[in-house]
């Protein structure tokens, strides 16, 4: 009887090690690290913004242009980079499934961080806006301009390149077909 069960094991093993499934990030939020100051973290979620405590492991990540290699557990990696000031910060990840990215400016006050999320769609709609209102109004074309160097230079003073600005734009685009 032990060499049935023993054999039986055996075959089942791989069995089992065929059956697992790979993790994979489809969507993640950035949130404040409650164990670090000046230091975010980057949480697995599902489509519906519920923690998925299964994701466990390394998974390759680009945040402003920089590759890391981040370690999550129970769904949660710390990015332990300080940020020293108010910024953008574009996180994107790539899996078999696709490129996944997101936008968030993230607000610095004296004591905490508040991550904020920006959509594309507002990062489209304030140009047209802009744009519409100045051909609307032929008296608001220096106005609409000054506004819109405001815009741009407040972007690429937070760390918001206009490369970003438009990979933001067409990632978004991307994910809605």
């Amino acid at each position: 009887m032990k060499k049935l069960l023993f054999i039986f094991c055996l075959i089942m093993a791989p069995a089992a090690c065929v059956f697992a499934g790979d993790i994979a990030i489809n969507h993640f939020v950035i949130k404040e690290n409650p164990f670090a100051k000046d230091e975010v973290a980057i949480i697995a979620t599902d489509s519906v913004g519920n923690i998925r405590e299964n994701v466990n492991g390394m998974f390759s990540f680009t945040v402003n242009g920089l590759e890391d290699t981040l370690r999550f557990e129970k769904g949660t990696a710390f990015y332990r980079h300080k940020i020293a000031r108010s910024t953008f910060l574009y996180a994107r990840h790539q899996n078999e499934s696709g490129t996944h990215s997101i936008l968030y400016y993230v607000y610095r006050t004296d004591d905490k961080l508040s991550p904020f999320h920006i959509s594309w769609v507002l990062l489209v709609a304030i140009p047209c806006v802009l744009f519409l209102l100045a051909y609307m109004f032929k008296r608001f074309i220096v106005v609409a301009i000054i506004i819109f160097a405001i815009f741009v230079y407040f972007n690429y003073h937070n760390g918001l390149s206009i490369p970003t600005f438009f990979e933001s734009i067409i990632d978004g685009l991307k994910n809605i077909f």
